[in-house]
């Protein structure tokens, strides 16, 4: 189906999971309709998202903190922090597997949630539940792997759609945290996309008052959607390289 021909509908208001004390709204892509890789790639230049199968972008009627997101890989140069995490990892090998349930990347997933966002909401034991949140049956996902020696340390779920990669999200094994593996797997998949020349990669929603968000403005050069266009991220103030380097970890995107 067309893009324009979907149809949308918006949620109830709910608590904001990024900025506390505000009520969020999301429209949804009609779910009864039948998504397409190919009408995704046209939604997710919109600002759109997916979580599973469904499709939503936020449209919150007093907030416009989420910005969608996504950064040029032609002219993405390293930071020296970033230099360092891709140096820090020139042991690990990857490999794409298709995009299905895998018993090792569950086991996977529950050591990092539970390391990571116990008790959010998301440390489910369900693999219906997992499959339900990261796999699509319509997207064109990849799940990546890196692994050192054999062992899986991490895996990144990526979909490709016409213009670039979205990094959907990423997860990986807690113990191996001095990697910097979350900044390793997004620097993996803009040096991918542009391996295959495709122009973006995807970093989901930009929230410059979210420490949980605000760590994408690192990736530069970065876009973000505002007023219905794409336009350059402008210079804003620096946190603490600490608290950069932690919420760089965070495999929200």
């Amino acid at each position: 189906m067309n893009a324009r021909q979907l149809r949308f509908y918006s949620s109830v208001p709910h608590s904001c999971g990024y900025l506390p004390g505000n009520e969020a709204v999301s429209v949804f892509a009609d779910p009864q309709e039948k998504m397409t890789a190919s009408t995704y790639s046209r939604l997710i230049d919109l600002g759109f998202r997916r979580s599973g199968d469904y499709v939503y972008r936020p449209h919150c009627p007093t907030c416009h903190a989420c910005l969608p997101a996504r950064v040029n890989t032609e002219l993405f140069v390293r930071n020296r922090s970033q230099e360092r995490a891709w140096q820090r990892n020139r042991d690990i090998t990857t490999s794409s597997r298709e995009a299905k349930f895998n018993d090792e990347h569950f086991a996977l997933y529950m050591r990092y949630i539970k390391h990571r966002h116990a008790g959010g909401g998301m440390d489910t034991t369900d693999p219906l539940r997992y499959e339900g949140f990261l796999l699509s049956r319509w997207s064109d996902t990849e799940l990546v792997e890196f692994r050192h020696e054999g062992r899986l340390l991490a895996v990144a779920v990526t979909d490709v759609v016409q213009h670039g990669l979205s990094a959907f999200y990423t997860f990986f094994d807690p113990a191996e945290t001095p990697r910097s593996l979350g900044v390793y797997a997004v620097l993996w998949q803009i040096a991918e996309a542009r391996q295959r020349n495709l122009p973006w990669v995807y970093l989901g929603y930009f929230i410059q008052d979210c420490r949980k968000m605000s760590y994408k403005q690192q990736y530069q050069p970065l876009q973000v959607l505002r007023n219905s266009q794409w336009q350059p991220l402008e210079t804003l103030p620096a946190q603490p390289a600490a608290a950069l380097h932690r919420e760089a970890e965070s495999s929200i995107l």
